[in-house]
């Protein structure tokens, strides 16, 4: 079984829901951002999506994935960014609890903003 699936339920029921007490408003964008970066990361590595791990989001295709939102469907880098802060709040989350992906995770947090 993959550490991604459990990882993104518990990233939402503890550490939004529970411990941050995030605003229907930002579960909702968090949720859009990462349903999207798994379905892109899915076409692209061929695999499907409830077979993906951490690993597989890597920093390129991370950086792919914003590229491509920004680009290829008219997001504002201020979109870009916001969208960048939903997935670098999953992986510090992440980085807790799976040490084993500890590269990929630094790699993925090292992703600058748009200016």
């Amino acid at each position: 079984m993959s550490a991604l699936a459990p990882t993104l339920q518990a990233f939402f029921t503890d550490r939004l829901i529970r411990q941050r007490q995030a605003s229907p408003h930002t579960v909702a964008a968090y949720r859009d951002t990462l349903r999207l970066l798994v379905r892109f990361v899915a076409e692209r590595r061929r695999i499907e999506p409830s077979k993906l791990d951490i690993g597989d989001l890597d920093a390129e295709l991370v950086s792919a994935f914003l590229d491509h939102r920004e680009h290829g469907r008219g997001n504002s880098a201020r979109t870009r960014n916001a969208r960048l802060a939903a997935i670098r709040s999953l992986f510090r989350y992440a980085a807790l609890r799976h040490p084993e992906h500890a590269a990929v995770i630094e790699r993925v947090l090292a992703i600058p903003p748009k200016r």
